[in-house]
């Protein structure tokens, strides 16, 4: 098969309908879009990067998708009756080793009656409770006009989530076992200001005892600006644009931009005007790596009780009642896998599944569909454009295993871990030092940054582009580490017709969007300024 170059490739996209990109795990399966408050959008995993902070890694599970900032009166609770975890595989047989589980509860003011206000004449006066979740301006340090709050308490289990030995941590700052997670940002007139809302919700920032840890954990809960961008709408309307790099961005290899193609804008990132709700861990290195090779696997979930019986009278507290065992509703390891991996009829079973069954998938990762999809769609018009005769422009080389070790086993010597175990995991080698927020590539590992995707995953990374280019063969093609065009020896530039094609959905990101220091992620939009 003849590899043509991608910019005769990029010029034959020109003319089309074009290639998908997908939402990070945004409402990505049919059962889980049911259960927002479960939904995890984003899991990230990375040598941490702020300054004198060496020595950790910090872990990040976002929940709640598509959070518009005015989303009053109720705004984004977590889910009370959930079990929301963050697992860690130290040892590479894909079965957590140690897992931080986060447990919610919502609270109204004045022992759960709510603030409430005399209204009408002293003769005929009545108290009634406030439909607000505050009654005036909230700043740093006074809570009192706080109607609605949210508490948490944290803990730690090592070995399996369901049968291992299980700690409460403890608050290092009050002593207690609970932990309390900000107001979303309502708003200025709530909070005067972004800097005001900044300087609030940094009191929630904990520090947190780890057994048999010496050093401090940091944990935050809260509402952020979601940091993942994808170009979404035009996704989803049969992909309305062109998915290479225009004219505004650097093709691969001949130093200009591709005519016809997208051209980069923060325009296209269609989350730009979006929340989450992170749950954001720091934890020393030393606690977590065990006694394998420094490398980990994680992942989140989260979990309800198998069964729910609603009150038919419900009241703040008292709206249903659960019972039953423990249930995953949601996982979330490498970004995109549910979506661009998983077919359809198997979405709700991947969001249930764990790593160490990951063989009832392997057919999607060896034998992806999408690829194949995408010839079907356009190979005959990119022949028509170029006067080719490409036989497909979907990757050859099966089984795909350049898929199997981005997806399943890590790289030797990048992110493998010390026993290989087939499982979707977001891998990290603790011992690659963190590149310093100035310094990181959005392509990760692809932009000869070690410690970056799919070692690990920052904030920054644009796991979008990355993972289209490489389910469309880049990892075909050599790729520069430490500086040295490397053949990763997992496929031939034979087999990837289109494999050095620039694909991007046209929405950047990078590292400078996000803070320099934990929990990373950026303050949330205002709900009104």
């Amino acid at each position: 098969m003849k590899a043509f170059t991608p910019s005769l490739i990029a010029l034959a996209f020109g003319t089309l309908v074009s290639l998908p990109s997908y939402a990070s795990s945004h409402r990505e399966a049919p059962n889980i879009s049911r259960f927002p408050t479960l939904d995890s959008t984003d899991f990230y995993a990375f040598n941490s990067y702020e300054a004198g902070r060496d020595d950790y890694v910090t872990l990040i599970a976002n929940y709640i998708p598509l959070q518009d900032g005015y989303g009053g009166p109720n705004y984004f609770a977590m889910d009370p009756d959930a079990t929301y975890s963050i697992h860690i595989d130290n040892d590479g047989d894909a079965v957590e080793d140690i897992t931080f589980t986060f447990n919610f509860k919502s609270m109204l003011a004045n022992n759960n009656q709510g603030v409430a206000l005399a209204v009408g004449p002293a003769d005929n006066q009545r108290t009634v409770a406030v439909p607000l979740k505050n009654v005036g301006g909230v700043v740093a340090g006074d809570n009192s006009a706080v109607n609605f709050s949210e508490a948490y308490t944290m803990s730690m289990i090592t070995g399996s989530q369901r049968t291992g030995s299980q700690t409460m941590l403890t608050n290092v700052m009050t002593g207690g076992n609970e932990f309390h997670k900000p107001l979303d940002y309502i708003g200025n007139k709530t909070f005067a200001s972004m800097d005001s809302y900044q300087d609030y919700a940094d009191q929630f920032v904990y520090q947190v005892s780890i057994p048999g840890c010496s050093a401090m954990a940091n944990v935050f809960v809260g509402q952020r600006k979601d940091p993942f961008v994808v170009n979404l709408g035009k996704t989803f309307d049969l992909v309305n644009y062109v998915p290479v790099e225009g004219d505004s961005a650097p093709g691969a290899g001949d130093g200009g931009g591709f005519p016809g193609g997208i051209t980069q804008s923060v325009d296209n990132d269609d989350l730009a005007d979006k929340n989450v709700t992170a749950i954001a861990l720091e934890v020393p290195k030393s606690c977590i790596t065990g006694d394998g090779n420094g490398t980990i696997g994680s992942w989140t979930t989260a979990s309800l009780p198998q069964a729910r019986i609603l009150n038919p009278n419900a009241k703040f507290a008292q709206n249903a009642v659960n019972g039953g065992a423990l249930t995953q509703v949601s996982r979330l390891g490498n970004p995109l896998v549910n979506e661009l991996v998983i077919g359809l009829k198997d979405k709700d079973t991947f969001s249930t599944s764990h790593p160490k069954d990951d063989g009832q998938f392997i057919d999607y990762v060896t034998h992806p569909s999408l690829p194949e999809l995408l010839n079907i769609l356009f190979k005959d018009a990119v022949n028509t454009t170029l006067g080719a005769n490409i036989e497909t422009l979907a990757p050859t080389n099966f089984p795909r295993n350049d898929l199997v070790t981005a997806f399943l086993t890590g790289f030797p010597g990048v992110n493998q871990l010390a026993t290989v175990t087939g499982a979707e995991m977001l891998r990290l080698n603790t011992g690659i030092p963190a590149t310093i927020q100035t310094e990181q590539s959005a392509f990760g590992v692809a932009g000869n940054d070690l410690a970056g995707f799919p070692n690990g995953r920052r904030p920054g990374d644009d796991v979008v582009d990355i993972a289209l280019r490489v389910v469309m063969g880049r990892l075909c093609y050599p790729i520069p580490v430490n500086g040295v065009e490397t053949d990763l020896g997992l496929c031939t530039t034979d087999d990837a017709s289109v494999g050095n094609v620039p694909f991007t959905d046209g929405a950047p990101v990078n590292a400078s969007m996000m803070d320099a220091a934990f929990p990373y992620l950026a303050t949330p939009l205002a709900g009104s300024k």
